[in-house]
């Protein structure tokens, strides 16, 4: 009788299983990576990839998280959030976490994510080998298998990843053009980053780099954290643009979902620039769809603004002298000219891409 029992109790969860499948995240894959460096050391990596990704020859931004295992399905929904509404572009994401039998993150991120051996945590101080591998093992790896911008990459961590995205920053900023930083880990090791800070502000960068990083305002460590930031805000680097932000009643892992979706926000942030008059009057005038519906453009207080209707309208800022956005929504204008003079625009909307042609 015993038996029977075990056996009906094993095809009903069989059959439970196979009427309720694993949720799984859309457009995600995992892929695995053993390093030679951290060596036998496998690593676990969740991709997730653009919409249009199989039909299109263009390479993307990627943005590397750390402590994928908690937070890559957070980042993917911040993602497609800032995405549809226009403010960040198309990007690759990678997480990154450790493969392997039962992997512990707690002990494994003390180790890669920290710069120097602290005695309570014997594994800690293995920032530079993680370093390395990101470098020679996983760059490689994804921009061969991917269709990824070398030179378009960004970095995002909290606590202790918070901590390594900043080392990263003083130590190798060549790495990335981008780094956010959820309750960074300064008061590791007494403060040891001071030290990496100081170094750093006397290099000049061969690029410009954005960091965004935040702290909750609840936070024990909050005290450290603005002595910190106001040495990064009002330090003298070349190229380095930084927004330092207290949130408001968070604690430490609230973090994360505000500096990861404002840090996206602000790493891609598109300039607004202030193109001369004659041009904006150039490019203004009547178009018309393929459909033949009228839309106006119109140089009003020194930047365009497109009219469907009298009462439907974009205010449009300028990221060249042929680009132009609307921060309302996902909206994008890109005028075609010859010779200096507008033949229409492509026109840019979440699903839907025409061409808008100038009638007069």
């Amino acid at each position: 009788m015993k038996r029977l029992v075990i056996l009906f109790l094993l095809m009903y969860a069989a059959n439970c299983l196979a009427q309720y499948p694993r949720v799984t995240i859309p457009g995600s894959e995992i892929r695995n990576l053993t390093s030679s460096i951290i060596t036998g050391q496998e690593y676990e990596l969740h991709i997730l990839l653009p919409g249009d990704y199989k039909n299109s020859t263009k390479k993307y931004p990627v943005v590397y998280l750390m402590d994928s295992q908690w937070d890559f399905p957070l980042v993917k929904s911040l993602y497609g959030e800032h995405y549809f509404d226009g403010f960040i572009p198309e990007l690759i994401i990678v997480g990154v976490t450790w493969g392997g039998v039962h992997p512990n993150p707690d002990s494994l991120r003390a180790r890669d994510y920290t710069p120097t051996k602290e005695n309570r945590l014997p594994q800690s101080g293995g920032a530079d080998n993680f370093l390395s591998f990101m470098k020679n093992e996983l760059f490689p790896f994804i921009e061969t298998n991917y269709k990824a911008d070398p030179g378009n990459r960004s970095l995002m961590g909290c606590s202790l990843g918070g901590l390594f995205t900043l080392y990263t920053l003083f130590t190798q900023p060549e790495l990335f053009t981008g780094y956010a930083a959820a309750s960074p880990a300064v008061g590791w090791d007494r403060e040891v980053l001071y030290k990496y800070e100081k170094e750093f502000s006397q290099k000049k960068l061969s690029k410009p780099v954005r960091v965004y990083m935040t702290i909750g305002d609840v936070e024990r460590s909050r005290p450290v954290f603005e002595k910190f930031a106001a040495q990064m805000t009002t330090g003298k680097y070349t190229s380095v643009t930084i927004k330092s932000k207290i949130l408001e009643n968070t604690g430490h892992s609230g973090t994360k979902s505000e500096t990861f979706g404002r840090g996206m926000q602000f790493i891609f942030e598109r300039p607004k620039l202030n193109l001369d008059a004659g041009l904006l009057n150039k490019l203004s005038g009547t178009y018309e769809s393929a459909s033949g519906n009228k839309i106006e453009l119109k140089n009003e207080n020194g930047s365009l603004t497109l009219y469907f209707s009298p009462s439907d309208k974009y205010s449009l800022y300028s990221a060249s002298e042929t680009d132009f956005y609307s921060t309302s929504e996902y909206f994008n204008v890109h005028f075609k000219t010859n010779n200096g003079n507008p033949e229409g625009f492509q026109l840019e909307r979440y699903g839907n891409t025409q061409f808008i042609k100038k009638t007069k």
